[in-house]
């Protein structure tokens, strides 16, 4: 099942910058000044209150509407001038990137239960953490990195509390890729008509909620990802597969790489063809509540406040 966090970083260093521009200008015309910068803060987010979970695959899933990205601290400043870059700009420009030359298909279905729990994020305006790991040919990633590829097998999330992977039908972690002495820019190499599936394992005692998307779509409602959706829950010890976009209680249909015209984001309303080739994770922690009783069957779910099959992805519809 990334987002920008509120923090003066950013802005500091530029400002920082800005001080040390100034000094140096008034010290040439026998002056000196002194520049105050105010700290930026941040409220702490309100008490989570209680949600309803929604499905899970191979363990429970746990929706939350509480949950939103915040937004990057706005400001301006001046840069610094081309012929005389700051130190340090190389290490802050970004990574190359393959353009990606694969998307992900509507597969076929497979097997997979879910049932619904109660749950609360404890920090709803705020995941723990939040990883994207574009992904192409293994050959259109090298070539972009070079000789500064570095290679791994998963990724930590919330500092190694979770393992995140991206693995093939056999069980086997596809190779992630980024710049060696760098952490993100993560891009994992797949394989044309390959089947996969995102596998996260929680080395904690915490209660996680796991929110997904691939190709920009979430991959439980087949909607336009957002933090605020529902997830899956990821138990203390645990692992989760996710197989699929949900189809229903029952069914995925399998992650498959594909071309990108056969990419179910490119062949859904909800889907945009720019989304295609990331894949997105947020982790929330939550507190658990009481399982709600089993039901017996019903010849009409979607009646007297049942969910049926609805608000799961629909099928793709290919032009």
């Amino acid at each position: 099942m990334p987002t920008p966090y509120r923090n003066g970083t950013s802005r500091r260093f530029a400002l920082n910058w800005s001080r040390a521009l100034l000094r140096r200008c008034l010290m040439a015309l026998g002056v000196s000044a002194s520049v105050v910068l105010t700290a930026c803060t941040t409220q702490p987010p309100a008490p989570a209150p209680e949600v309803s979970a929604s499905p899970v695959s191979p363990v429970t899933p746990v929706p939350s509407t509480n949950a939103a990205s915040a937004g990057a601290m706005p400001g301006s400043v001046t840069p610094p001038p081309a012929s005389t870059p700051p130190a340090g700009a190389a290490l802050r420009r970004p990574a190359p990137q393959a353009e990606s030359t694969l998307g992900t298909q509507w597969g076929e279905g497979r097997d997979s239960q879910v049932q619904t729990i109660q749950a609360a994020r404890l920090a709803p305006d705020q995941p723990n953490a939040t990883v994207a790991l574009r992904y192409s040919d293994e050959a259109s990633i090298r070539r972009s990195l070079g000789a500064s590829a570095d290679r791994q097998l998963n990724v930590l999330m919330d500092g190694g509390k979770v393992e995140w992977s991206v693995r093939d039908a056999a069980d086997r972690p596809l190779p992630i890729y980024s710049v060696r002495g760098r952490s993100g820019d993560f891009q994992v190499a797949g394989r044309h008509g390959e089947r996969y599936e995102l596998v996260y394992l929680n080395r904690s005692q915490r209660n996680y909620e796991v929110v997904a998307t691939v190709d920009g779509l979430d991959v439980l409602t087949g909607q336009p990802g957002s933090v605020r959706s529902g997830g899956y829950l990821l138990r203390p010890g645990e692992t989760l597969r996710i197989e699929g976009f949900r189809k229903s209680r029952n069914e995925v249909a399998a992650f498959r790489f594909s071309s990108r015209d056969n990419a179910y984001a490119a062949n859904t309303p909800a889907g945009s063809p720019r989304n295609i080739g990331v894949i997105g994770t947020a982790v929330f922690e939550v507190r658990l509540g009481q399982t709600p009783p089993a039901r017996g069957p019903n010849a009409f779910p979607a009646d007297g406040g049942g969910r049926g099959d609805e608000g799961y992805a629909p099928p793709p519809r290919y032009r």
